[in-house]
């Protein structure tokens, strides 16, 4: 089950969260780049995070409604940020995993992979070109030690 256009611009404001605009303003927040759709994709595969989610969207929603807003999308964002703090303290505040999904989905996000400096595309097949390595001084001690096992 994917989650509602409603709970996806919910869930914009808590992604931002974890990880907000750069300071320079180069980087955009992890809501704003619009990853709410790929948190989705990825909570997909871990039902018990989904439904912790959901049931956190629901609580804000709740929230929201005892300020007299009709959803928590339709509040203003000092009143956003007062609601999540209030639910953070709770035991629906959203579960650690949505952290976790938000930054796998950001930092694999073509902007932000274009910023640092890579390529937007997945590393295999095509690889990537690391510059050769000397392990010469690296193995020098294990070669001059000699074999240490016993022969059969």
């Amino acid at each position: 089950m994917r989650f509602t256009d409603d709970q996806r611009r919910a869930l914009a404001p808590i992604l931002d969260g974890y990880i907000p605009r750069s300071d320079d303003g180069t980087l955009p927040a992890a809501g704003e780049l619009g990853l709410a759709a790929d948190v989705d994709d990825a909570l997909a595969r871990d039902r018990d995070a989904r439904a912790h989610v959901v049931r956190a969207l629901a609580q804000l929603d709740a929230l929201a409604e005892r300020r007299g807003a009709a959803r928590f999308t339709a509040l203003d964002p000092a009143a956003q940020q007062e609601a999540m703090q209030q639910l953070a303290c709770t035991e629906d505040a959203f579960p650690p995993a949505l952290m976790l999904y938000t930054f796998g989905c950001y930092y694999k996000h073509p902007r932000v992979l274009a910023h640092y400096g890579f390529e937007a595309r997945a590393p295999h097949p095509a690889g990537y070109d690391v510059p050769p390595t000397d392990f010469a001084p690296l193995l020098a001690p294990v070669r001059a030690r000699g074999p240490i096992w016993r022969r059969c």
